[in-house]
């Protein structure tokens, strides 16, 4: 009965932490709570990295979704809001950064990284069909079939 409860009380925590990292903002009009949802959707957190703002439960993603509510509540656009947080945080913190001289690599790397494993299996295939095939004299088949032979007479 101490397992359970001590298994049940673990699983509350846990659970309990994960909801308290969500927090919720009060919103003067529904366009203003889509603003805020869709602005957070696309702004990437840049401690998990691999998660928008609206996902990430890190303390930097609850900061900047704060940030993000202030500054609609202040009457700020999307767009001076995109600014404010690529000014002070770069490219980066965009799941879709603009095609330019410092993010080219991001547009670009994963074409030329598929173009040179094609590249690298085309030419693999072409040297295996020009390799020619494996020369075998007439005594090295004779001991090949006769240690076959050999194997079928051999009891299991």
């Amino acid at each position: 009965m101490k397992r359970l409860t001590t298994g049940f009380l673990a699983v509350w925590l846990v659970t309990a932490s994960a909801f308290a990292a969500i927090g919720s903002h009060e919103f003067d009009n529904p366009q203003d709570e889509q603003r805020f949802k869709a602005l957070i959707a696309e702004l990437r957190c840049l401690v998990c990295q691999n998660q928008n703002l609206a996902d990430s439960n890190a303390e930097l993603a609850q900061d900047l979704r704060e940030q993000v509510y202030t500054m609609i509540q202040q009457g700020a656009t999307d767009q001076e809001i995109i600014d404010y947080m690529v000014n002070r945080y770069g490219d980066f913190v965009l799941y879709r950064p603009p095609f330019k001289a410092t993010t080219a690599a991001l547009w670009i790397g994963p074409f030329v990284i598929l173009a040179g494993g094609v590249l690298v299996a085309v030419v693999y295939v072409r040297r295996r069909r020009r390799a020619p095939p494996a020369v075998t004299d007439e005594a090295e088949l004779n001991r090949a079939r006769q240690l076959l032979n050999d194997d079928e007479t051999k009891p299991s």
